[in-house]
């Protein structure tokens, strides 16, 4: 299955509401996952333990011919880490982080854009729009990373927090690599954002080997179609 046609899935149906923040319904994206490729199987990474005792989960799920990973903190309803998080949170959050992986595949990602609608959908008049979008991100919990249009260059304020701007930079890229069409551009992308990249390398490896994983096999993914 393409990555356009899962991509082009209304998931507005199964979200879920908590705090004013959606949820896309774990057990639904699995159940849409493995209806598409039932051969399809995911992983957790070692939990990766932070200087001030937060933790990151990572989640890795193979689908399609290929594997995702994503990251995700575990936080609090406040969207904020959680410091000695207990057993019952590391798994809410391993739970997140695997309907994170399956959107890196294409399913449900317009909500992490903060898009209402995937982009077949809004093309066609006929379909009715919800009224409320499905994300309702807090403005003051994300960094104001920013990322120039031209140059594709992620630009990070000196005053950002750290761990809120790698992970925001870590979600941006990862769902920006399927969107280069060419290996030149791909390349192009990492060497423009070599110094972003580094940062997040520096703060995290786990999180840096994730990325340049992802980078290697949309690569691959690329010549093949050449």
């Amino acid at each position: 299955m393409k990555y356009s046609e899962i991509a082009a899935i209304n998931v507005n149906e199964n979200i879920e509401k908590k705090n004013n923040l959606s949820y896309l319904s774990w057990a639904w994206a699995v159940d849409t996952l493995l209806r598409h490729d039932s051969d399809a199987f995911w992983e957790y990474g070692e939990l990766h333990y932070m200087q001030d005792h937060t933790v990151m989960v990572y989640c890795t799920v193979h689908a399609f011919g290929r594997h995702r990973t994503a990251q995700l903190p575990v936080m609090d309803y406040k969207m904020k880490s959680v410091p000695n998080p207990d057993a019952v949170q590391v798994n809410v959050t391993m739970q997140r982080a695997l309907v994170k992986a399956i959107a890196l595949h294409g399913l449900g990602l317009y909500i992490y854009a903060g898009e209402d609608l995937p982009v077949e959908f809004k093309q066609d008049d006929s379909v009715d729009k919800p009224v409320d979008k499905p994300v309702d991100k807090p403005v003051d919990k994300i960094p104001k990373v920013e990322v120039s249009v031209e140059s594709k260059e992620i630009v990070v304020p000196p005053s950002a927090n750290e761990a809120a701007a790698v992970d925001w930079v870590c979600s941006f890229v990862n769902e920006f690599i399927p969107t280069l069409a060419t290996v030149d551009s791909l390349r192009d992308f990492w060497k423009i954002n070599k110094s972003v990249l580094t940062r997040v390398e520096k703060f995290s490896k786990p999180m840096y080997q994730a990325l340049e994983t992802n980078f290697k096999e949309r690569a691959v993914e690329l010549k093949g179609k050449a």
